[in-house]
């Protein structure tokens, strides 16, 4: 049985880096783009497949061979590190080297395919990230390790994520500390603007005022 901390590490563990999959609808000329936050050095799999709305039955089909999908991922500096035409099933690999938002878009070949003209495609899209792109099985069998090995594997991996996305919070942390004080010194120096201003229209209008009582013969 594991005790009360360590089964709350593992619960923690299993949720550090999750991954997820989901499915939408693009049309025939429509692109369709995910952001994910990610920390630098972390590998990222994304497997999809596609279904073709058929009149006839009124559901999705799977597609047909010819259809295919481009798939275009850009960095936080929106250089981009992956564009690539892929089939209408496929999987694409991808390795953070900046962290932050990197983004993903899939948009379909459709102008190649009469019997997508007009109509909609559904894509089911599944995004692993860190260690969860990592074949445990496979690597139990080629390494020859033991359950408990393969275990300790695991968590190795994980703490090993964790380490990475504490450094990219760190780094978060860091822009937006930068961010702040950037913005508290425009603050501060548009304040002092607005003050000078004050004082000079004061100024003026006080030789103004003096000048027409002057000319008024008042003073």
């Amino acid at each position: 049985m594991l005790s009360t901390p360590a089964a709350g590490l593992l619960f923690t563990l299993a949720w550090i880096y999750p991954s997820y999959a989901l499915y939408f609808h693009i049309g025939e000329t429509e692109k369709k783009c995910f952001i994910e936050e990610i920390p630098d050095e972390t590998m990222v799999i994304g497997k999809y497949r596609t279904q073709l709305w058929d009149k006839q039955t009124s559901s999705f089909l799977p597609s047909t061979p010819g259809l295919g999908m481009h798939v275009e991922i850009k960095d936080p500096d929106t250089k981009i590190i992956l564009s690539r035409q892929y089939g209408s099933d496929g999987r694409f690999t991808f390795t953070s080297h900046t962290p932050g938002e990197h983004q993903i878009c899939l948009h379909s070949n459709s102008t190649k395919m009469a019997l997508f003209a007009g109509g909609k495609l559904r894509v089911h899209l599944d995004i692993q990230v860190g260690e969860h792109t990592n074949n445990y099985p496979e690597i139990a069998a080629k390494d020859k390790l033991t359950e408990l090995q393969l275990r300790v594997r695991q968590l190795l991996d994980q703490v090993e994520q964790i380490q990475k996305e504490q450094n990219y919070q760190r780094y978060r942390e860091e822009r937006f500390r930068m961010t702040s004080e950037s913005t508290n010194q425009r603050v501060l120096w548009w304040s002092i603007a607005q003050t000078l201003i004050l004082i000079v229209t004061g100024i003026w209008q006080m030789k103004h005022l003096k000048s027409f009582f002057e000319a008024k013969k008042l003073v």
